[in-house]
């Protein structure tokens, strides 16, 4: 029997060089916008708590990344498609329905197998894009194959290396990968404001101050080495000649392009 990952499989093209687009046609719609950007920067300060306690293994860091990010997938699931999400997603994918919805079902439910294989099996670069236009934003979630740059920070986590070390050498190693946690920790702690400035407050920031804005969040890992990227990324203004009228899926976009070439090394998008 096929597991759900399994069956989407064949509609992983959905993800390939796409991206999702959301018109923001009123005040809630910015608020809504808003209020999400907050929590996912509310999580990056989680985040580099948990990455500076060292009662926390780097594992169980990574678990509640995963729970918070299951969470909001299967929220966004049902806020576009309802409790059946699946059928819905699965109906899309089958060439039974075109529609925005059953296509926002089928990307958003292949980034939720996807980023449950990361965090059990695979080793892929995940990347995260979400970028601010006038009248919507852009979310764009790709896994590549290559290493991330050097810009971004790196860390170790003992409980994946180590192993072959004696007693006084694994104490150090201990304490080394300790050292890169903390500094991991500052390094997220520092970057999350990328968001909060992209993502401005509607109901305090001028129209003209918030057309355009964006993030991007890259974490990778090589055996017991791990990296993360979380820097702002410049919105191309030239990108869209339509309005948004509405959800649907659009090209992954220049910027993607640009993020892949700067901050991934020999970056390849995983179909």
């Amino acid at each position: 029997m096929e597991t759900g990952r399994e069956r989407m499989h064949t509609g992983s093209e959905v993800l390939y060089g796409r991206a999702v687009r959301i018109p923001l046609p009123d005040a809630e719609a910015e608020r809504s916008l808003h209020e999400n950007m907050m929590r996912i920067a509310a999580a990056g300060e989680r985040k580099s708590e948990l990455l500076d306690d060292p009662n926390v293994p780097l594992t169980e860091v990574y678990e509640d990344e995963l729970d918070d990010m299951r969470r909001s997938f299967e929220h966004r699931l049902r806020q576009v498609a309802g409790e059946d999400y699946y059928d819905v997603a699965t109906a899309y994918i089958d060439g039974d329905r075109d529609d925005w919805v059953g296509a926002l079902a089928a990307y958003y439910l292949e980034c939720y197998y996807r980023l449950q294989e990361r965090y059990t099996v695979g080793e892929d670069v995940f990347c995260l894009v979400i970028l601010r236009y006038p009248d919507c934003f852009t979310v764009n979630l790709t896994f590549l194959d290559g290493d991330v740059g050097p810009e971004g920070v790196r860390y170790e986590s003992s409980k994946h290396g180590g192993a072959e070390l004696d007693d006084a050498a694994r104490e150090q190693y201990y304490a080394d990968c300790q050292y890169s946690q903390h500094e991991a920790a500052a390094y997220v702690r520092g970057n999350v404001d990328h968001i909060r400035e992209a993502f401005p407050d509607p109901d305090t920031t001028p129209f003209e101050r918030r057309r355009y804005g964006g993030f991007v969040h890259i974490t990778g890992r090589s055996g017991p080495t791990f990296a993360e990227v979380l820097d702002s990324v410049d919105p191309d203004p030239d990108r869209f000649d339509d309005d948004a009228a509405t959800p649907g899926l659009v090209p992954a976009g220049p910027e993607f392009e640009r993020v892949k070439r700067d901050l991934v090394a020999d970056g390849e998008v995983v179909v």
